[in-house]
């Protein structure tokens, strides 16, 4: 369920990124042990920079997984896999649509106007933005980001002593 941001929210993504956090709307997923995983951003941010990232990876653990899992070579297969299983496709289409309606509830910025983030709906570019969409949305919505998110299995698993995450 998705929150808005408390102070201590966003001190924790701020230990988490290594920098402050920027236009954070939302915490759209946390971790069990209760911080931040995931943040809802704003499409536009305070700077005036368009962002189509709406749900940006905070996490360590899944982001430093997401990394391993793009240096295996996963991104090029999963994109080879968009050009020969249509069905994967359709679905992978509906995740980019639902990312742009979840983004649209936010607000509209027409220099990002159908873009949604991770390459989608046409290839794979970013594991990050599919895991962290996937963890947003719930599963069986972005059909590779659950599959990259199964793949990192329980990243959470070990209890957070309270370490920037």
């Amino acid at each position: 369920m998705m929150s808005k941001p408390t102070e201590a929210d966003l001190a924790a993504v701020e230990a988490q990124l290594g920098r402050e956090p920027r236009g954070v709307e939302e915490v759209a997923w946390r971790c069990p042990c209760g911080k931040p995983g995931v943040v809802k951003t704003a499409p536009r941010l305070p700077n005036g920079t368009p962002f189509p990232t709406t749900y940006y990876l905070t996490c360590q653990r899944a982001t430093s997984g997401c990394s391993t899992l793009e240096a295996s070579g996963l991104m090029t297969e999963m994109s080879e896999r968009l050009t020969q299983d249509e069905e994967l496709a359709a679905r992978y289409r509906a995740a980019h649509e639902a990312y742009l309606a979840d983004r649209a509830e936010l607000g509209h910025v027409e220099e990002i106007d159908g873009i949604s983030a991770g390459g989608m709906p046409t290839r794979v570019k970013c594991l990050h933005v599919l895991v962290g969409h996937s963890l947003a949305a719930g599963p069986g919505v972005n059909p590779l980001g659950d599959e990259a998110l199964e793949k990192l299995g329980e990243f959470w698993a070990t209890p957070c002593l309270g370490e920037a995450e």
